[in-house]
């Protein structure tokens, strides 16, 4: 089964108030598990970036100058998440903000069904306790010490690890490696077993001779054909 963790970046809350995306992140999961492929897009706004988006991930306004516009890379972005699930940590946030930019560009926008969203999976899962993506990171484990920043191919890369454990971890589908959408596989794990001729059970003579000499100094052992009685 394939799926997308997806995540972006924008220049503030509300795409109906002018806002944009300025970053696309999307790492590839099969049967949960993240395979190494990924589509990253930086994006120029075509609007200015205020500071405070600036403080969350970095990307300036001359920063993004240079980069597409979104209608430049629309169709690589399509073409990668094709017609699979999205995974996605507050689905509502960026799936309002894409679906934005589709219908600026006459394309019709995706359904909100098609979204999962890990937010409402941690919060079903532990009631009461933080949601975030960096909270997840700490209840798992996740080595996230490279958020410096907001990023969305980080971000995306860090939900999907996230997104395996909510699912369980790797043990509910009992994979070893994930077949990857190139035809490439992910690393398994290979066992070799080596043979052993069964060891020798039978006791050797002296061993016998022994045994014999430690019943010769008991009293009337139970070990012995004449054992009497008590």
């Amino acid at each position: 089964m394939r799926e997308i963790a997806l995540d972006t970046e924008t220049t503030g809350f509300d795409p109906l108030q002018g806002h944009r995306i300025v970053e696309i992140g999307c790492v590839e999961l099969i049967n949960h598990i993240p395979t190494g492929v990924h589509f990253h897009r930086y994006i120029n706004p075509e609007r200015d970036v205020p500071a405070e988006a600036v403080a969350v991930h970095g990307l300036t306004t001359e920063r993004l100058m240079k980069e597409p516009v979104f209608s430049e890379v629309v169709g690589d972005f399509l073409e990668f998440i094709g017609g699979d699930p999205l995974v996605i940590h507050n689905a509502a946030f960026d799936m309002n903000f894409l679906n934005a930019e589709l219908v600026r560009l006459g394309l019709p926008a995706m359904p909100m069904a098609r979204a999962l969203d890990t937010v409402g999976m941690a919060r079903r899962m532990f009631p009461g306790a933080p949601a975030s993506l960096d909270a997840l990171c700490r209840r798992y484990g996740i080595d996230n010490s490279n958020r410096v920043l907001h990023g969305a191919l980080l971000d995306a890369q860090l939900l999907g690890e996230v997104y395996l454990e909510l699912r369980g971890g790797r043990q509910p589908d009992l994979v070893l490696g994930a077949a990857r959408s190139d035809g490439e596989s992910a690393a398994a794990v290979t066992i070799t077993r080596i043979a052993r001729p069964p060891r020798p059970h039978a006791p050797t003579e002296a061993e016998l001779a022994a045994h014999a000499e430690l019943l010769g100094k008991l009293k009337n052992p139970i070990w012995t054909a004449e054992a009497k009685p008590a």
